[in-house]
């Protein structure tokens, strides 16, 4: 299945992977006259702080995890889309520190111009991305559609007291992040031909390794919250977390793991529009040195699909923490930076 495919996906859509979501600022105007949600003392997480999903208790023992995430191809092979795309969609339940239970397929496809296997094959792909998360794809819905697009409903389980949200970061914290960065920095440079053999093997390694991780984290005293890297870039949904936990982080921008080639590629100007318009959307509350030069900034705006884990941590966890990320195979996870008393702002050293 790792045959060249007959077909570019990519050139069949307008972006890929996480890289083709709204980008912040025009996702907040869409969102401002959303009807106040009613109510409800059984739903841990909701829409607050935009979080990696939705939360319910059942009861004292048992939380239901609700998440959907899906998205036009990064890369030509459709096999290997079909599992990006579903490690992406999955993650969002690991984030939460919970353990997915089942996923619902959704499907859209250009069926006058896509062959039945190449639909086959990203369903193969999302197939064995579920398998290997011992979960099965119970049902899902499909359309016709103008570009491919491919992703999960998925559903977990937690407890209720090991809910782990975006929003409960505390000042003295460490911000561990799990994979390194470069993911949309690969895909740009990919889009051109430029991407090498070596460069696009770890790209697919990074974005089908599963988040599984998540519980584990959630178990260990000390970990306070955790949330996702994906389409808004590392300063996205860090700023997300300093928001919904009212704190300010310092992140040391030597300390970030990249993924091998990215710092080069970024360098060249391998760097995508979505970065850019992530940029836009939230550097007014972001600290950037002023001699350090706008490629190195993409890279920390750079949408990542399928992503690792960013995880505040008390310090005297920081090492358990980093032992259970190794051992669980991410081996780039890495100490990035701290948590401050508000205002929520982010801050770069070099």
């Amino acid at each position: 299945m790792d045959d060249k495919p007959a077909i570019r996906l990519t050139s069949m859509a307008h972006g890929g992977g996480c890289g083709c979501k709204l980008a912040p600022a025009v996702l907040q105007d869409i969102l401002k006259k959303m009807p106040v949600p009613v109510a409800c003392p059984d739903l841990l997480v909701g829409t607050e702080t935009s979080d990696d999903a939705a939360v319910y208790r059942l009861n004292d023992d048992q939380a239901i995890i609700a998440t959907t995430d899906f998205f036009t191809p990064i890369v030509d092979d459709p096999f290997q889309f079909g599992r990006i795309a579903a490690t992406n969609a999955l993650s969002d339940v690991y984030a939460m520190g919970g353990t997915p239970l089942f996923a619902l397929a959704i499907v859209g496809m250009p069926i006058s111009t896509i062959p039945v296997e190449t639909a086959q094959d990203i369903l193969a792909g999302g197939a064995e991305t579920c398998g290997r998360a011992g979960i099965p794809i119970v049902g899902g819905h499909s359309i016709d559609s103008p570009e491919p697009i491919y992703g999960l409903v998925a559903i977990g389980l937690t407890r209720p007291d090991r809910v782990l949200t975006n929003a409960s970061a505390k000042p003295g914290d460490v911000l561990v992040l799990t994979k390194g960065l470069g993911v949309g920095i690969f895909s740009a440079a990919m889009k051109k031909g430029e991407l090498g053999d070596a460069a696009y093997r770890a790209m697919i390694a990074s974005t089908t390794t599963l988040n599984s991780v998540g519980p584990a984290l959630a178990a260990l005293d000390g970990v306070h919250a955790m949330t996702d890297v994906t389409g808004f870039g590392l300063l996205g949904h860090l700023l997300e977390m300093c928001r919904g936990s009212g704190v300010s982080t310092e992140i040391d921008e030597a300390a970030v793991p990249l993924l091998e080639g990215a710092l080069a590629l970024a360098e060249a100007g391998y760097v995508t529009g979505a970065s850019g318009r992530n940029w836009t959307s939230y550097g007014d509350a972001v600290r950037w040195p002023e001699d350090r030069p706008l490629w190195r900034r993409a890279l920390m705006c750079d949408p990542q699909t399928s992503g690792g884990l960013l995880v505040a941590v008390a310090p005297d966890a920081v090492e358990r923490v980093l032992e259970t990320c190794r051992a669980a195979g991410f081996a780039a996870a890495s100490v990035v930076g701290r948590v401050g008393e508000g205002p929520a702002e982010v801050t770069f050293r070099a």
